[in-house]
């Protein structure tokens, strides 16, 4: 057995990048190796922002032998016929077949011995292919080689066995070197095998792997915070993001000039995290301190005062710019700012932002009935009229992750309503999985309107999502409106706001409420698979999700209420009879190509059985409209389950498929009944099980 060592240095690898990128390779190797039969007893891959190193143990040093047969013509066949045989298999005469007895007479049967090739000689095709094939979001092409790549390699590290491995890469140079930190290593290093390449890289000052990097950063950050008496402000996407971008890093504290205090927390957590990827320090109440952590790649010989004092300059520099927008946003009205909208584009077609906010307002009104609070419509108009105010400030122009939330600061210095300025911060929210859903009336009011006036605006002129496009990020809205109204427990009836919005866009636009309804229950149906609520249960509860009127608790209520009943022995008993039921129907509609949904006529019922099951299934109908007239699901459910025992006295005792045609076509119909109550509770065919 022997091991692999690939190592394929490059310029700076983005950040974002490089954890897809090295699980892809690792994964595509080890499929490739696994299917040329020379499969990896282990496979590791390490990325820094200079390289991606793939080490694979235990391959084989050759693949197995192989012996392949076929069987050709029967003896005595004509001439041309073994002609053709022989070349196909490849041989040069007959005499090389061996003859057996097929229990159909005898034939000639080629036998290949194939001597497996050495791992060598393999195993350049498939690191190239796993190479060409790995997906970069962006890719470049550079005069050393045709391969595409994020960014120019500069060398290849190629070991197999201890021993290079030559790759075909034009001019880019492949061998056993490599090369240590940018700063902190001088000269080429010389690699004899992976564990000696390990060792170097670490003498080097590289450390590779990548976990061990963000471990190191995470508690050098905290142990630097805990020196100054503070804590670190916690940030893994940042975290994720710097461990990306340093090969060893060195953690180093800056403090901040108290002047910028006084802005606001958030502004000085963008300014440090976004445009500098500064790390934020709390005081042990919570709040910000005026320090500030930054990861080096590189040790200096001043212990680093220099690279501090340099970065507490531009750090000067950013929230000084800060402080200006501040103070020159707050010497206009928030409420000025609305009419500057109409210089934004929200959409080529769907006009500008005041265009749009003109919409959330008047959308807002209509759903003010469903949203319960004590409060009036007045403060609804005012926080959808302001909602977008910000984007016009100085502030939100330089750093656009403000939005919303300068609005809320510069609406309180306006001395707005607090309701009206916190709906101004939340009503983009939530923006994902993780982040928080608002919780107060008017926030929910305008966070709704604005995600229903976006989703049906976009869906009106056709752009909707596709299975590789989201441009408008279109899922991530439907996915806040359900969060939205479940988290806030809201009785919202979409269909009905749906076609307001439509009627706001435009009176002439055509009714596609149905197409987003279903377009919001497919996003549904993840979000409850998520929270691991079976998919089958989801898609019988689902087919009614028009009738619902697309109120989503009335659809959850009917997923409960459906595993509630699958929970019962009569519940589970009665689904077997549906499909029971529902087969033989299926079969005998297709066989007599015809339907059998038709009245069922009571004057040919003639066992007693038979005659149960009807009265059942007509005198539940009434009963079964009601119930889920009124949302009440499990009480249906209950009810569904009275028909187990006339169900299985027909089975047992009633012939379907009799002679006479019309008492044939009656029971049919009689089933088809079975089949079609049931569903209207829910579509029993979508369960599994």
């Amino acid at each position: 057995m022997a091991e692999l060592l690939l190592e394929l240095l490059s310029e700076e690898i983005p950040a974002r990048m490089q954890r897809l990128a090295i699980g892809d390779l690792t994964g595509s190797l080890s499929e490739k190796l696994t299917a040329a039969e020379i499969p990896a007893g282990g496979i590791r891959g390490y990325v820094t922002p200079r390289r991606l190193v793939v080490i694979a143990e235990g391959i084989p040093a050759t693949q197995p032998d192989r012996t392949d047969e076929r069987r050709g013509p029967r003896v005595g066949a004509p001439q041309p016929a073994l002609d053709g045989f022989l070349r196909s298999a490849r041989l040069a005469s007959i005499g090389e077949c061996e003859i057996r007895d097929t229990g159909r007479g005898e034939f000639y049967f080629a036998v290949v011995n194939r001597a497996g090739r050495p791992a060598r000689e393999v195993l350049p095709e498939l690191i190239l292919r796993a190479m060409a094939e790995l997906s970069w979001p962006k890719a470049m092409r550079y005069p050393a080689s045709d391969l595409r790549w994020v960014r120019p390699l500069t060398s290849v590290l190629c070991l197999f066995d201890g021993q290079v491995l030559p790759l075909p890469l034009d001019r880019v140079p492949v061998g056993r070197t490599t090369l240590g930190h940018r700063f902190l290593s001088t000269g080429k290093i010389c690699i004899a095998s992976a564990s000696d390449y390990l060792e170097r890289l670490r003498e080097a000052h590289v450390v590779l792997d990548q976990d061990c990097r963000r471990q190191t950063i995470r508690k050098c950050l905290e142990a630097a915070a805990a020196t100054e008496g503070l804590s670190l402000n916690p940030d893994p996407a940042l975290l994720d993001e710097v461990a990306g971008l340093v090969e060893f890093p060195v953690v180093l504290a800056g403090a901040i000039d108290v002047d910028f205090m006084a802005l606001p927390p958030e502004v000085l957590a963008t300014a440090m995290r976004t445009h500098q990827k500064y790390f934020s320090c709390l005081r042990p109440d919570g709040t910000p301190a005026a320090r500030f952590l930054f990861v080096a790649d590189n040790l200096a010989a001043d212990g680093g005062k220099t690279i501090i004092t340099g970065n507490e300059r531009v750090l000067r520099a950013r929230l000084a710019d800060a402080r200006f927008f501040w103070d020159q946003d707050r010497g206009v009205r928030l409420e000025s700012r609305v009419e500057a909208l109409k210089d934004r584009m929200f959409h080529a077609k769907l006009g500008n932002m005041r265009d749009k906010v003109d919409r959330v307002e008047r959308l807002a009104i209509f759903l003010k009935s469903f949203v319960p609070g004590d409060w009036g419509v007045a403060l609804a108009r005012r926080a959808a009229l302001l909602s977008k105010a910000d984007l016009s400030t100085g502030m939100v122009g330089e750093f656009p992750e403000l939005e919303g939330i300068m609005g809320r600061y510069y609406a309180l210095h306006d001395g707005e309503d607090p309701r009206v300025a916190d709906a101004i911060a939340e009503h983009y929210r939530p923006l994902g999985p993780n982040d928080s859903c608002p919780r107060g009336p008017v926030s929910v009011l305008v966070a709704l309107a604005d995600k229903i006036i976006s989703l049906v605006g976009f869906f009106s002129i056709g752009e909707k999502p596709t299975g590789s496009r989201d441009p408008f990020a279109l899922r991530r809205a439907a996915l806040g409106i359900i969060r939205l109204i479940l988290e806030n427990k809201l009785r919202l009836p979409l269909v009905g706001a749906f076609e307001t919005a439509l009627e706001i866009w435009d009176p002439m636009l055509p009714n596609i409420s149905a197409e987003l309804i279903d377009f919001v229950a497919e996003r549904l149906k993840v979000h409850l698979r998520d929270a691991f609520i079976r998919h089958d249960l989801i898609a019988a509860a689902f087919a009614h999700s028009r009738e619902s009127g697309g109120d989503l608790f009335a659809l959850l209520a009917r997923v409960d209420a459906l595993r509630s009943f699958l929970e019962l022995q009569d519940g589970i008993n009665l689904l077997t009879a549906y499909r029971r039921a529902s087969n033989i129907v299926a079969i005998e509609e297709r066989r007599d190509n015809r339907s059998y949904d038709d009245p069922i006529d009571p004057s040919v019922l003639r066992q007693a059985e038979e005659r149960a099951l009807y009265q059942r299934l007509s005198g539940m109908t009434v009963t079964l409209e009601s119930f889920l007239a009124n949302q009440h699901f499990d009480r249906a459910m209950a009810r569904l389950a009275t028909l187990r025992q006339p169900v299985d006295e027909f089975f047992d005792r009633v012939t379907v498929n009799v002679d006479e045609p019309d008492l044939r076509a009656n029971r049919l119909r009689l089933l088809s009944r079975i089949r079609s109550t049931m569903n209207r509770v829910a579509d029993f065919s979508q369960i599994e099980g």
